[in-house]
């Protein structure tokens, strides 16, 4: 369900949703966008598309729906390009850029126009505008929208034509909380009736509450191709948060046996180099009573900055 209406599947769909790139090269004379690109997108699940900026995620959708020709290699949507389907939005639905939009026209005309020209039924914009929240405003000219609000008709584009696949550039740009929540269980619910969804966005916080699976890239170069899980675990950083009301005698004594320890205002104590199990041996050991000892690994954030560190093309130097 989304905004009280359910999205369905239509049953005459027999399409699988992967997306499939190969070798995909883009160079604009001498600078390389994407290089070498290799990677499969499939249905069922949220995919996180993750990069620096310049790292050529927007140039690599654009890629995919045919925007940009290729210098090399090949990106298919169920084994044909993008280009191939004359009525494209019953394939693929995307947001690349909420601004590209007409501001003369009003929601409900722009949606009607892309209808039109892809075969879908003109009851459809109604649906897809009350899905989005925009039902009371359909009839306002979109150049006097906010950024959320274009957002939120972007989606409903992307929707129109009740697609397998769906892609998103930066979708929570411009979204209050409330927007964000709804995009993020649209998402999940689009995913969980076995679309496909990829998801580009640089909200570290977003992807690490909305992706099962996350494709990183730097440079134009794939990093990463994996779970949530094994990408966070990469950093390698195991912190173990420890709340004791005797941090005078264990952090010390946690110091000796190898770890590091910081604490904070509230005596509240972060270990790494020490496994829980070690900590709570050597709290029993020195006789100080334990109130907390929890292991955290490595944020998504934290993960993706270890990670991408030597891919950042404009990075800030330190203040001085």
């Amino acid at each position: 369900m989304v905004g009280g209406t359910t999205i369905h599947r239509r049953s005459c769909d027999t399409v699988d949703g992967v997306i499939e790139i190969r070798d995909l090269t883009k160079r604009y004379g001498r600078t390389t966008a994407v290089d070498r690109l290799t990677l499969t997108v499939r249905p069922g699940q949220v995919t996180g598309f993750l990069g620096p900026n310049g790292a050529g995620k927007s140039t690599t959708l654009r890629l995919v729906l045919g925007l940009h020709r290729p210098t090399a290699g090949t990106a298919l949507v169920d084994g044909a390009p993008f280009t191939d389907r004359p009525r494209g939005l019953r394939h693929v639905g995307a947001l690349l850029d909420a601004g590209d939009v007409h501001g003369g026209r009003s929601a409900r005309a722009h949606l009607r126009a892309l209808a039109r020209s892809n075969g879908i039924a003109r009851s459809r914009v109604d649906e897809v505008l009350h899905e989005v929240g925009l039902a009371e405003v359909a009839g306002r000219r979109v150049g006097g929208f906010s950024l959320g609000m274009r957002q939120r008709l972007g989606i409903a584009a992307a929707l129109l034509g009740d697609p397998p696949v769906l892609l998103f550039d930066e979708p929570f740009n411009g979204l209050d909380p409330e927007g964000v929540r709804w995009v993020r269980g649209l998402f999940r619910r689009l995913a969980a009736e076995g679309r496909t969804v990829l998801v580009s966005s640089h909200l570290m916080s977003e992807m690490e509450q909305t992706a099962e699976h996350l494709v990183v890239i730097g440079r134009g170069e794939l990093i990463a191709d994996e779970n949530l899980a094994q990408f966070a675990a990469r950093s390698g950083q195991v912190q173990v948060t420890v709340r004791t009301p005797d941090a005078a005698t264990l952090g010390p004594a946690l110091r000796v046996a190898g770890g590091t320890v910081s604490a904070a205002a509230d005596g509240t104590l972060t270990v790494t180099g020490l496994t829980a199990a070690r900590i709570g041996d050597l709290a029993s050991g020195h006789g100080v009573t334990l109130h907390e000892l929890a292991t955290r690994t490595a944020s998504l954030e934290e993960a993706f900055m270890a990670l991408t560190a030597d891919r950042v093309e404009y990075q800030a130097g330190a203040h001085r």
